[in-house]
């Protein structure tokens, strides 16, 4: 499913739709929710991250039905931004400047199109990790299930879920720091939808210029 056509108007690019943006953070904030909840359950000394939620028993309560809330937010990103999120040719030639990008010498980094390569390997590793998480997190949900035959899943499922857990918190992150920091303008626009036509030319051109000639042409 391609994510829908975003329009030019005088003075603004629409980016996201609401449709979009709910998703987004959906996802964000369900994320966030595993995040303090799941750093509260890994270590003692993060036990009173809990208080927060509600105290242990209430978080540790609602931890597996928001993760099951979670996947179903990202399937519902992965249904919508797919075809958006493949890897090309123009994503590759990205990679290798991305050195001039986090320098902020972005008229030195190649074109990208309505994501660049860094947003699209975060949303990558965040699909992968939750497809790890979730199926780890059911083995620790519900080990009564799991024959005893093969009860060494148990704690092999305690190993993934915290592995894919530190991963997705890493890129998380990332994600977080750019967003807000290194690029002006990012946390807007999944706020309010649009940006600028020269913040549209400046961080995504091939989008914007694509955008611009479907405008065009109507």
């Amino acid at each position: 499913m391609i994510s829908e056509t975003p329009v030019v108007e005088r003075d603004r690019v629409v980016r996201y739709s609401l449709r979009e943006r709910v998703m987004h953070w959906l996802v964000g904030f369900t994320y966030l929710y595993l995040l303090i909840s799941g750093l509260a359950f890994y270590a003692p000394q993060l036990y009173w991250l809990a208080t927060i939620l509600g105290g242990g028993p209430v978080a540790r309560f609602y931890h597996p039905w928001i993760g099951l809330v979670f996947t179903i937010a990202m399937v519902w990103m992965d249904v919508t931004w797919r075809v958006d999120m493949r890897i090309t040719e123009t994503d590759r030639r990205w990679t290798k400047e991305v050195r001039k990008y986090i320098e902020n010498r972005d008229e030195e980094v190649p074109p990208s199109d309505r994501f660049n390569a860094g947003q699209k390997q975060f949303y990558w590793v965040m699909l992968v990790s939750t497809i790890f998480l979730l199926l780890s997190g059911l083995v620790m949900w519900y080990p009564e299930y799991v024959p005893w035959n093969l009860r060494g899943l148990r704690s092999v499922a305690i190993y993934i879920h915290e592995i894919a857990a530190l991963v997705t918190i890493g890129a998380f992150i990332i994600h977080v720091y750019m967003g807000v920091f290194m690029v002006p303008g990012g946390m807007k626009a999944i706020v309010q939808g649009y940006v600028s036509p020269q913040w549209a030319r400046s961080h995504h051109r091939l989008w914007f210029n694509r955008v611009q000639g479907e405008r065009a042409r109507e």
